[in-house]
């Protein structure tokens, strides 16, 4: 049975995630700090406490921007040989700033995309 009788138009997942946007009206806001989940939406009323992206933006960060910060520092290794301080200098930074807000963009679409797909946790069928 389907719980949420929708009176809002559907909503882009992907969208509203990126936005950090409620997933059901795409109004309201899904964060209420910078990477905490709100506990509502202050729109429409959808309670949050579904929301549970556990390790996945943090897994799918450091897959993503470790490929492409340590395939730049490659190149520019082989290409310039600059000293190892101002590969520091150059890469640490970088990593920082682009983590952080992947790490945010990333959680609000699998967040929205949890909603969209009425995505729960595992259960055991006992009555076999």
């Amino acid at each position: 049975m389907n719980e949420d009788k929708a009176i809002w138009p559907p909503v882009d997942p992907i969208q509203a995630g990126l936005a950090g946007r409620c997933p059901r009206c795409g109004e309201g806001r899904l964060f209420s700090g910078f990477l905490s989940v709100g506990t509502g939406c202050g729109n429409c009323g959808l309670d949050y406490s579904y929301a549970d992206a556990g390790d996945g933006p943090a897994v799918f960060v450091i897959l993503i921007i470790g490929f492409v910060v340590v395939g730049l520092a490659l190149w520019v290794e082989v290409s310039y040989s600059p000293p190892l301080w101002l590969h520091f200098s150059l890469w640490v930074p970088l990593l920082i700033v682009l983590c952080l807000t992947a790490l945010r963009l990333i959680k609000g679409v699998l967040l929205t995309l949890q909603y969209r797909n009425k995505a729960a946790e595992g259960r055991l069928d006992k009555s076999q």
